[in-house]
């Protein structure tokens, strides 16, 4: 096997345990650990303790398969509490890439490299070659995923459909429905077909069988199922996997996986011969007049350990030589081609972008500079002389090319800063809050608010402090719409305002914390008198949860001790992006007026 130039990080991170190893060469995976996820208070502790047990370091590009939907910088943990930014972790644990992808993408990606060893088919049918395949398993949730051929080589699809409704295939399993409605108002496949899916149908089914039981794990089911210890524990394991039957299926006909259906997870492949007793292929060819289609589709369970490994380590090296052989960049392939013509001052920061061009991104100008062994000036030059306008400008372009989507980073101004670091940190700080505002946007919030706001009577805008200044703006722009418009500043009039607000008036709450005690006291003020509610706010805020739409703006500022900067930019977008919403649905209806009040 050929060795990587460093080794490199693999992580496997679920619901209760985080799985590392370090990799060498393809396929060779060493220093394996697996950390409880309760143990650590955060993804990044536990990849830092990771990193500091290695015998060897040098480890610079990492990827990370992980049990949730990957959907831009920040991610939040479906079935645990984490929550991070990958760049900020990247930055903090030093290291030059770091790719996290949704497990079952990574699972997915492995499935063309697994040898015949790795993986035993279940029931009959034949794999026909370069067509979709489809994946399933259950873990602490169900993952679901597939890959259509592309060309010489695969594209993995991004999904969440172990949160696809369940349906009974029997009276059993209708019971075991009825019992789940008891807890869950929508009972996904999800529910049913995972560890805490085991056990609900445990209880379930010890229900519908009139037998007083105590609650077991997943574990302790499975491991008395298996042993043939307990009735109860194997009915609900054959029932589990009639379930999968019908998972499986569906994923089947929906994809026309005619190139098989292959299962892993962390339960299926531990039950081995009870599995491939049970009844899952069975239910799986019960298809109606399907049932042909399906027989000819063979079902695999995947035995390799390593899967996920070998999946997120091929979608790393997959990144890792497109950053090589063609960086897609036209700003990496300008410095490249420019640098013979730049002073040998910039070509140490050009050598220096083109080596660690991560660290550049998220490096201050006075680190760059140290770096590359050059002025800050200097760092401005360069940056100017390969067609970028500063260094803000310069590290969009740079980010764009090296990741499809901007790193969101937050650089602090500190006594040290020049006049020159302090502004670029302000205008770059600025410029990342409004790419993770982008980036975060919630499409039906708006939709809401728009619609709100054009259905409206009246609007009356609220706001405290430094985010008057919000209010006054926003008032000028609804009333150039022909909207009645008011906006209160004053905590006397905006209590008499909201003791007298109407019903088909919406109230627009603009608040960077969302939880001030006046701001909370309006609020109840204005819902009980049948006024609809609009919050620009943070997210989770007390505020939030309260108002009848969020349009949440993040941001990395504390009150407490900064001027309102960055968040206020993002509270005048927010209201920008509700007047265009309402100029739009203007044009898309001409006849109608901006909003439906009587004149």
């Amino acid at each position: 096997m050929i060795a990587f130039d460093s080794p490199r990080l693999i992580a496997d991170i679920g619901g209760l345990y985080a799985r590392f190893a370090i990799e060498t060469s393809y396929g060779e995976f060493s220093q394996q650990r697996s950390l409880r996820c309760a143990d650590f208070p955060s993804f990044e502790a536990a990849m830092s303790a990771y990193l500091g047990s290695l015998k060897s370091a040098g480890v610079v590009h990492a990827a990370v398969a992980i049990a949730n939907p990957v959907d831009g910088d920040l991610v939040r943990m479906t079935n645990y509490h984490w929550q991070f930014s990958i760049e900020e972790t990247r930055a903090h644990l030093g290291l030059e890439t770091l790719v996290v992808v949704n497990d079952f993408t990574a699972l997915a990606m492995a499935l063309p490299r697994l040898a015949s060893a790795d993986f035993r088919q279940v029931g009959p049918g034949q794999a026909v070659k370069n067509s979709v395949i489809g994946l399933i398993g259950s873990g602490s949730g169900l993952g679901v995923s597939g890959l259509i051929p592309a060309g010489d080589g695969w594209t993995s699809l991004g999904s969440e459909g172990g949160h696809t409704s369940f349906s009974p295939a029997d009276a059993r399993e209708a019971a075991v429905l009825q019992f789940a409605w008891q807890q869950f108002q929508h009972v996904s496949f999800e529910r049913l077909l995972s560890g805490p899916g085991l056990e609900l149908t445990y209880l379930a089914l010890a229900q519908l069988n009139q037998q007083t039981v105590k609650a077991l794990s997943a574990p302790d089911i499975t491991r008395l199922a298996l042993e043939d210890k307990d009735p109860l524990c194997a009915e609900t394991l054959e029932v589990f996997c009639n379930m999968l039957g019908t998972a499986a299926s569906n994923l089947a006909v929906t994809l026309g996986a005619t190139g098989g259906i292959y299962i892993g997870g962390s339960i299926v492949p531990r039950l081995g011969a009870f599995f491939d007793r049970s009844g899952f292929r069975k239910r799986f060819e019960e298809k109606g007049r399907f049932t042909n289609y399906l027989a000819h589709i063979p079902t695999f369970v995947i035995t390799a350990p390593e899967a996920t490994f070998m999946g997120a380590s091929a979608i790393l090296d997959a990144q890792l030589r497109a950053l090589l052989n063609s960086p897609g960049s036209a700003i990496l392939t300008q410095i490249r081609r420019s640098r013979a013509e730049l002073s040998p001052a910039e070509q140490r920061v050009a050598d220096l972008v083109l080596s660690k061009p991560r660290s550049v991104l998220s490096d201050p100008i006075h680190d760059i500079a140290v770096a590359a062994q050059v002025s800050q000036p200097t760092v401005i030059r360069f940056c100017r002389s390969v067609g970028c306008k500063g260094l803000s400008d310069f590290k969009l372009r740079l980010a764009s090319g090296l990741s499809m989507s901007v790193p969101i980073t937050h650089s602090q101004v500190t006594h040290d800063d020049s006049m020159l670091e302090l502004g670029a940190k302000v205008l770059g700080n600025t410029a990342n809050a409004i790419l993770q505002l982008r980036n975060e946007l919630q499409r039906e919030s708006i939709d809401r608010a728009i619609e709100l706001v054009g259905a409206a009577d009246r609007v009356e805008l609220f706001a405290v402090g430094n985010y008057a200044a919000v209010a006054q703006d926003a008032q000028t722009k609804f009333l150039r719409l022909g909207l009645p418009c008011g906006a209160h500043t004053d905590p006397h009039l905006q209590d008499l305002t909201a003791s007298t607000i109407q019903p088909g008036t919406v109230a627009l709450i603009i608040s960077s914390g969302g939880k001030l005690p006046e701001l909370m006291a309006l609020q109840e003020k204005i819902q009980q008198r049948g006024a609809s509610l609009i919050a620009i706010t943070a997210n989770q805020s007390p505020l939030a949860r309260k108002a009848d739409v969020a349009l949440v703006a993040e941001h990395n500022e504390h009150a407490a001790t900064h001027l309102p900067m960055v968040s206020r930019v993002l509270h005048l977008l927010l209201i920008d992006i509700l007047i265009v919403g309402l100029e739009m649905r203007h044009l898309a209806a001409p006849s109608k007026p901006y909003i439906s009040h009587s004149q």
